[in-house]
């Protein structure tokens, strides 16, 4: 039995048009995510986050290379939101999350997103998968509140960075299917060093615990796609920066033994890493099999660890002579 996504349900009920509500209400003093900046976006403030009231929308497409479970065999319907409420130095999507004024030409109208959603879904894709979406929440419910008349009924995906306000996610309650954070760094020094942000370990940690008791432990069909839950992503970080120990322990102990957690050997001295001696340089073989044996030795047996080679292979380049949209425009 196909489970319907409980935005629909919420939609019919006006619910779904009161979160939007309040929501967009705090955008007149911004505090959607931990930085609560204070910006009155609603006017076209920018905040914190290089951000006013219009979406910023970098690229969507059916991405086949998100975990097994969210790519399916159709793919994953992901819209990659510009701009970021972090500043990692070593961010393997800068172009899009770190130059602002490059994404100007890729703000949208909330009905345009809307569009891209039934887009998504008349490819074929498994879900709708929103990335970075932490300073763009209001606008992507917003959008969801404007598609589900034209037919959306796709599980939603919150693929974020974990630093995120528990004030928000809690209006996202019964609209979110999968939540899907990272838990990056299990040190605010580090965090602030390399990522420019405070309070990272509470905030984020606060963040995953909601995530949790809003959607559970990780729920498949009979084709293995992902219907509802939580994944936590940890990306190994060279040096021991992650804090890998820590925060899997943190994970097991205070969310759940069951939780499942993909981890990432992906990382590749990107964008600013070069100028930190300690990140300038990929994982080693034993920083990789140390965070494996981790996983072991904890009982994490759900989810997905990334082979050595990632580093290798993943290679993002949001570099463009024209935009994606128009792109995407002339191929349909």
């Amino acid at each position: 039995m196909v489970r319907e996504p409980g935005y629909i349900a919420m939609y019919l009920s006006g619910e779904l048009a009161d979160r939007v509500a309040r929501l967009e209400a705090r955008l007149a003093e911004c505090d959607i995510c931990p930085r609560e900046c204070g910006a009155n976006r609603l006017e076209g403030e920018v905040g914190s986050c290089h951000s006013g009231y219009r979406p910023i929308v970098s690229s969507f497409c059916a991405h086949h290379g998100e975990e097994p479970v969210l790519s399916g065999s159709r793919g994953s319907g992901t819209v990659f939101f510009g701009n970021c409420n972090m500043r990692c130095v070593y961010c393997q999507n800068h172009q899009i999350s770190q130059e602002p004024e490059e994404q100007l030409p890729y703000e949208v109208d909330i009905h345009v997103l809307a569009g891209h959603l039934i887009y998504l879904q008349e490819l074929g894709c498994h879900n709708i998968n929103f990335v970075s979406p932490s300073h763009f929440v209001p606008q992507l419910v917003r959008a969801v509140l404007e598609a589900v008349p034209l037919g959306l009924h796709l599980p939603l995906v919150y693929n974020s960075s974990g630093y995120d306000a528990v004030a928000t996610l809690r209006e996202l309650d019964g609209i979110i299917d999968i939540y899907l954070p990272d838990i990056r760094y299990a040190s605010n020094a580090l965090a602030r060093r390399y990522s420019r942000v405070r309070g990272y370990v509470e905030s984020s940690r606060a963040a995953i615990k909601e995530m949790y008791r809003q959607v559970g432990n990780l729920d498949v069909d009979d084709e293995g796609v992902a219907r509802r839950g939580l994944i936590v992503r940890h990306l190994i970080l060279p040096n021991g920066i992650a804090g890998s120990k820590d925060s899997l322990e943190w994970l097991v102990r205070e969310v759940s033994p069951e939780v499942a957690v993909s981890i990432m050997s992906q990382y590749y001295p990107a964008h600013k890493a070069c100028r930190y001696p300690e990140l300038a340089r990929k994982i080693t073989p034993e920083e990789y099999a140390e965070v494996a044996a981790l996983v072991e030795e904890l009982g994490i047996t759900s989810g997905w660890v990334q082979g050595m080679t990632s580093a290798e292979s993943y290679r993002p380049d949001f570099s463009r002579e024209e935009p994606f949209l128009e792109r995407e425009a002339r191929a349909e």
